[in-house]
Parts: structure tokens; sequence; C-alpha cells
């Protein structure tokens, strides 16, 4: 079954055209009563209504044109997986979707583990010692690159590139943020020290 959008545009010369282009590039444009595989979301405000609405699903945002670096980072914090400055590129914006469901839909019952920490990579379900974890969007992301090699120390560049797609560290709280919401809901399912903290240098998963 090809891949289902959820186009969440509210301008209509641009949800006409896009609808056209990416029905002949092969996905099936859904309404808001179908469970989509990813939303293109035209407005930052209603993020939290679409996530409410359906889930944990990938989203990106296609920003406004005068927005900047401090919008598409607050869009980011909040839990979407893109951020595109109109006007964009219609190729562009194909190159972004392919690449966002590269990441969040890999081949079926791949599994991660890392100490107690399970991760299937199909349903996005984590499990420590056997109890399921409900993560955010880029918390399972941040925690699927850190369970890639647990006792590595990832730099926050890394990190922030990988995950997010920051091309500079900046000053922003965003990987330090999620981190720590990462490392509260592993260690409320089971005792044990998880995602480190290596002062000046980065992030761990497990203590090596």
């Amino acid at each position: 079954m090809s891949t289902a959008l959820l186009l969440a545009e509210p301008e209509l010369d641009t949800r006409v055209f896009l609808e056209r282009h990416l029905k002949n590039d092969g996905f099936r444009v859904v309404d808001g009563q179908a469970q989509p595989d990813l939303v293109l979301l035209g407005d930052t405000d209603a993020l939290d209504e679409y996530r409410a609405r359906h889930g944990d699903v990938p989203v990106i945002v296609l920003g406004e044109a005068e927005s900047d670096a401090v919008d598409r980072v607050r869009a980011l914090d909040r839990g979407c997986d893109d951020f595109l400055v109109r006007p964009f590129d219609y190729e562009e914006l194909l190159a972004r979707i392919r690449a966002v469901l590269r990441r969040t839909m890999p081949a079926a019952h791949e599994t991660l583990r890392a100490g107690p920490i399970t991760a299937d990579l199909a349903t996005r379900c984590v499990k420590v010692d056997g109890l399921s974890v409900a993560l955010a969007g880029k918390e399972y992301e941040l925690l699927v690159k850190l369970m890639s090699d647990p006792t590595r120390v990832f730099t926050k560049e890394s990190l922030l590139r990988d995950v997010w797609g920051f091309r500079s560290l900046g000053r922003t709280r965003t990987l330090d943020s999620h981190a720590s919401r990462l490392r509260r809901k592993l260690s409320a399912a089971a005792p044990g020290a998880f995602v480190i903290n290596v002062w000046g240098v980065g992030y761990g998963l497990l203590d090596g």
C-alpha cells in the first residue's frame, strides 16, 4: 500500500499543487479521518492538535516566508521532524519527505537492544525490562542514535546534526532538554544509569 500523507495546508493553491504532484509521485493523500504515515503541516500552532489526534506521526512543517532560525528551533523543540521555509522547491520537499520516512519507517521487526532497553524499529515500541515506555518523536530518535553504539559518548554536535539536522551547535538547549526527558522516562521504568551526560563532550546511553 502506498504511503499515506495528510496535507494540512491552509493555502488552497499550495494544497492543490502539492496534492497533484504528491499523487503523481505515488503517495496517497488522505484527510484528517485517516491515520497518516506523515503530516505536512502548514501551521505550526496546530502541531499539538495533530499530535493529539494522530499520535507520534512524523510531521514536516511548511513555515512562513518570514520564518527564521528561532522559529525552526522552536518547532523542532515541540516535536516536528523537519521544517521547510516558503517558498520551497518541490523536489527539495520530496527529498525531505523521503528522508523522514526512511528514518521513521524502517524494515519490519528490526530490533535494537542495549542493556535492558529494546526498540522495535518497525513499531517504534520501546521497552525497558519488558515495560513499555512512551517517547515523543525526537526522544525516540535520540534513543535510537544512542543505542547504535550504547557505550560510546556522542558529541553534542553529532547528535544535533544526525537527530535534528542542525548544521552548527549554536545556542540551543534542544538536545539537553530532550536528553533529560529521555533519561527520566527510562529511569522510571527500571533502575539504572541511562543517558549519561559527559560534561564538555556529549551523551552516551549506558555507563560503559
